[in-house]
């Protein structure tokens, strides 16, 4: 997830620094050199001599749906003491944008590292699970699906109505902003100020793999650059429409480019 949403982020137009732990193996060897194509900055991505990168088997349905195999790998192994080598990156980045495929431990660490230096954070619960307590009121925006919203609060956002009470109990945990990701429906922002509802461009799916991974790199990339909160989701649901339009994970993610024209043919 975490090299999508990277890659996602450097084709929407984000100078782009991506932390992370590979194998010294031939899936780490590629991740690398298809990192560099993108011109991401590699300096603080470390080959581990002694665990396998992590990798996830996909099988997509007739419906474009798919499903997620995920060996972590080192992944798994991706520690707080690597981030604070990093400390200079959070310095000068202007988002940080974090998942779960990494330790929790380490994740509420980089958010922490991120306040530190009043960088703004980004938090993609996926895969769902509980979070600490002291990782909400470090986070800046939240960005879950519908699954992964139910998990966090017990609430299904089949509705309006209780879309808006399971993001309240987030708001209520300390997040200071929501934005519930409803596949083809779009987006639901809620804060304290309001709730919009910004619809997805309509498009023909044909397979939903890395939709949220490059819903959120875009978002990171549109706040980067200034973008106003509405604006960057917008900005988000197309890029994310784009996706599913396409096969596999990577290749499907579209450039700045092609985002702002759908933007301007809707």
């Amino acid at each position: 997830k975490g090299a999508n949403q990277a890659v996602a982020a450097a084709r929407a137009g984000a100078d782009v620094t991506f932390i992370a732990r590979v194998g010294q193996d031939d899936y780490g060897q590629q991740t690398l050199s298809n990192l560099a194509k993108e011109h991401i900055s590699c300096e603080f991505i470390i080959a581990d001599p002694d665990m396998p990168s992590g990798v996830a088997f996909i099988v997509v349905d007739e419906k474009g749906e798919n499903s997620i195999v995920v060996a972590s790998g080192a992944n798994a192994a991706l520690s707080p003491v690597q981030l604070d080598a990093a400390e200079h990156a959070f310095l000068q980045a202007d988002i940080c944008l974090l998942q779960l495929e990494t330790p929790l431990e380490t994740v509420t660490h980089a958010a922490q590292l991120a306040k530190q230096t009043e960088t703004p954070v980004i938090l993609n619960p996926a895969p769902a699970t509980q979070l600490p307590k002291e990782i909400w009121p470090l986070l800046d925006l939240i960005t879950p699906n519908e699954t992964e919203t139910e998990i966090l609060t017990g609430i299904a956002p089949k509705t309006d109505q209780t879309a808006q009470e399971s993001a309240q109990i987030l708001l209520d945990r300390g997040v200071q902003n929501v934005l519930i990701t409803l596949g083809a429906r779009g987006a639901l922002l809620v804060n304290k100020e309001q709730t919009l509802h910004v619809p997805a461009p309509q498009v023909n799916s044909r397979d939903t793999t890395a939709a949220g991974d490059t819903f959120n790199g875009a978002l990171a990339c549109a706040l980067a650059s200034g973008t106003r909160l509405s604006d960057a989701i917008r900005f988000a649901c197309a890029a994310g429409a784009l996706t599913v339009t396409k096969s596999g994970a990577q290749p499907s993610i579209p450039t700045a480019h092609l985002i702002n024209q759908l933007l301007k043919n809707q």
